[in-house]
């Protein structure tokens, strides 16, 4: 089979992500599909029956150890948390650097480090407080690169931490910890004092120096400032700690204690913990799609959960020795977590012509999570029976729990009672933005996004030419239905911003009644959604019951929600004839230090006085470097700035040029920055083209990547340039596949 067989050969975006994500160089689909299905057959069928896909790094990493690559099969890790001493910090970074390395996500809590202002026994006299090391954090996760993406890391902090208000702040400087997503743990107890509007006490006890830190607060004000920052800048998240800690199998299991969650929040986990994922695409289990006798097939669907669990069990096996740090190989050999989810449940709700957040969709959904959790927990439990149980498995412990006992059936609560369990924990929700995308369907439980986008052609003549591209769910229909346009769409056709929030959240509740992990989860809401209904969504997520959520706000401070709106120009420079150095006038530049194999470059970028990148320097040391080259790149970097081309473009065409000496200079363990001269100053392009903004001597601020209407515009894609979407914990480019993570 080839890959436009197996894809659709009108499936270009979704080819690509194959190719460019999970090929291993130049191999055939077919050897793809025994890759990285680990030689199962069944697995094997579910995949090349689009019905299931592993989790990205499965599906890039599996079975390369064999070439000696160094890559876990583990999406998500957490990170054992600092504990309240420099040691313990920086050992926390350097487990965050190493595990990037090997392409793992990470989560870490801080709620350990002890508050500004607190006594500590050195020269110092006072800490600077938890949140200053989340800089620190951030720098790392920026620092390592992950096959040309960087590394993903949630930080999170308690809701009982004094630094509480710092944190929910921290966000709103757009030069703060850019390379991480911030969540508050959030309790019932301060839940109740923002329902009632009660004071609520902060409190930090360092013991090393027998000293309280405490701060009385309003809670409901927190709540309103956490709900406004949400607003304005779509973080910090949310995570309802006392539901994601007693739901769930392990809530009785006095040996186990969770730690933190994933970047993207589906997965709580332990110190050192971490998870592989799969995803079941529920769109292939329709009959008769878009008719009257559509129909879900409950038979397929729970024989292909059965063949999933399994093979993410093989899968954990696989991975067990390549995990980055000898405490997550104890962690995952220990406890055994796996986390099957789903993704194209809007497809699913199309093809059987139910609206999104209907009753009947509810209805519906909560059957289907009920019979997948049953019969994912019964086959666990073969497992166990055949293979043993984890190590740390206690049977009454499980079967007492709330969740076991709410999602069990009689046969299933008699297997566990008399085998136990071969996973700790079996299901999650995850974001799925490139495999989702890949298949052509909807990501996680979200909605569509939008039933079309609107793409740009550009002619010969300097003439733009917009036209629409439909949701591939949306073109189906269209065609089956001979359908000319989108507005001829029937009601069960509803898109993110047509939701009321509450039946965007009752859907996520009835998942996750069944879901003993969590669910990553962004809600997206219009432009005019206001502070207020902010707060609103997030006290009614948690009285539904919900163990995490995000929103994002169309149009807000931090810009990059795909539009359906025309784009506007990125700038007003000429896009034939370039802007000469003396119309721009005076530039404001920073230098970095960079090592070659031939040795140091000096690299500066300057912009003019909107922010607008316009010149490359770079200098360099006696060492070998040929400086007539390097001039010559640059001076070319700069003409194409300012005539107009894309930085993204620049930077493509730059990065990835290898350089023997440097490749050398790898081999023999010396630090290069880079793969050679161009891929290096493509980096440092790249950095200050994302960097957010610039202070200019005089104080003023300009902001990075401006339109033609002055406002921000970072809503595009490092890739392609083309509008990004936010779904699910992800950002994700519709026209390239490219993503946050995953």
């Amino acid at each position: 089979m080839r890959i436009d067989e197996w894809l659709g050969k009108d499936n270009t975006l979704g080819i690509d992500i194959w190719t460019k994500k999970y090929q291993h160089e130049g191999e055939t689909l077919d050897e793809w599909f025994k890759r990285v299905s680990g030689g199962n057959a069944n697995v094997e069928k579910i995949i090349r029956d689009k019905k299931f896909l592993f989790g990205g790094r499965i599906l890039s990493n599996r079975g390369l150890d064999k070439f000696g690559k160094k890559g876990t099969l583990s999406n998500c890790y957490v990170i054992t948390p600092p504990e309240d001493n420099i040691e313990s910090i920086f050992d926390c970074a350097k487990k965050l650097a190493r595990t990037f390395s090997y392409g793992g996500g990470c989560g870490i809590d801080i709620s350990k480090l002890a508050p500004r202002g607190t006594r500590v026994n050195n020269t110092a006299k006072v800490t600077t407080g938890a949140i200053s090391f989340m800089d620190l954090y951030s720098f790392v996760t920026g620092l390592i690169g992950q096959n040309g993406r960087r590394g993903a890391l949630m930080i999170s902090l308690d809701c009982n931490h004094p630094d509480l208000e710092e944190f929910i702040d921290l966000k709103t400087d757009l030069q703060r910890v850019t390379k991480a997503n911030i969540s508050v743990r959030l309790s019932d107890k301060f839940m109740n004092a923002v329902k009632n509007n009660e004071e609520y006490l902060l409190e930090f006890y360092r013991p090393e120096v027998d000293q309280t830190i405490s701060k009385a607060i309003n809670a409901r004000d927190v709540f309103m400032k956490l709900a406004k920052n949400n607003w304005s800048m779509a973080e910090p998240g949310c995570m309802f700690w006392d539901r994601i800690t007693s739901w769930n199998m392990l809530a009785n299991t006095k040996e186990f204690e969770y730690a933190g969650v994933n970047p993207c929040a589906e997965e709580p986990l332990n110190a050192g913990g971490s998870c592989l994922l799969g995803s079941i695409n529920l769109a292939e289990f329709v009959k008769n799609p878009f008719t009257d006798k559509a129909q879900f097939d409950f038979n397929d669907f729970l024989k292909t959960v059965e063949v999933a669990v399994i093979g993410l069990n093989e899968a954990l096996d696989d991975g067990l020795p390549l995990h980055p740090l000898d405490e997550q190989k104890e962690a995952v050999g220990n406890w055994r977590q796996i986390g099957l989810g789903i993704m194209g449940l809007a497809d699913m709700l199309i093809k059987l012509r139910i609206r999104y957040g209907s009753e009947e969709s509810l209805a519906l959904c909560e059957k289907i999570s009920k019979a997948m959790a049953n019969r994912a927990i019964l086959t666990s439990a073969k497992l166990a029976k055949k293979y043993g149980p984890y190590p740390k498995c206690n049977i009454e412990d499980i079967i007492s729990t709330p969740y076991f006992i709410a999602n069990t059936d009689e046969e299933t609560k008699r297997f566990v009672s008399e085998h136990g369990l071969r996973n700790s924990q079996i299901l999650t929700i995850a974001p799925t933005g490139s495999i989702g995308t890949m298949l052509s369907v909807s990501t996680g439980i979200e909605p569509i996004f939008a039933n079309y986008y609107t793409r740009k052609t550009e002619s010969l003549h300097g003439k733009d030419t917009y036209y629409k591209v439909y949701t591939p769910i949306v073109k189906q229909y269209m065609q089956a239905n001979n359908l000319k346009e989108d507005d001829e769409l029937p009601d069960f056709f509803v898109v993110s911003s047509q939701l009321n929030f509450k039946d965007r959240i009752d859907m996520q509740s009835v998942w996750q009644h069944a879901i003993d992990a969590s669910i990553s989860s962004t809600v997206n809401v219009p432009n005019e959604f206001t502070v207020d209904e902010t707060f609103e969504l997030y006290l009614y997520a948690w009285e539904r019951g919900l163990k995490g959520v995000t929103i994002y706000r169309d149009g807000c401070d931090r810009a990059g929600i795909l539009s359906t709106k025309e784009p506007v120009k990125e700038h007003n420079y000429n896009s034939i004839s370039p802007i000469s150095r003396s119309t721009i006038g005076k530039t404001y530049g920073s230098t970095s230090s960079k090592r070659s194999a031939c040795g140091k470059l000096y690299i500066t970028i300057n912009r003019d006085k909107n922010g607008n990148l316009v010149e490359s320097f770079v200098n360099t040391s006696k060492n070998g470097i040929c400086r007539s080259n390097i001039d010559g790149i640059n001076r070319m970097i700069s003409l194409a700035l300012r005539s107009g081309v894309k930085v993204e473009e620049i930077i493509d065409q730059l990065k990835s040029i290898n350089c023997p000496a440097c490749a050398r200079a790898r081999a023999k363990g010396e630090s290069v920055d880079g793969m050679s001269c161009p891929d290096i100053i493509a980096k440092v392009l790249q950095e200050e083209y994302y960097s957010g903004s610039f202070t200019i001597p005089n104080g003023n601020r300009l902001k990075d990547k401006q339109t033609d209407t002055g406002e921000e515009n970072n809503n595009k894609c490092p890739e392609c340039g083309k509008d990004l979407i936010r779904e699910g914990g992800c950002i994700q480019c519709p026209s390239c596949g490219w993503t946050v993570c995953e």
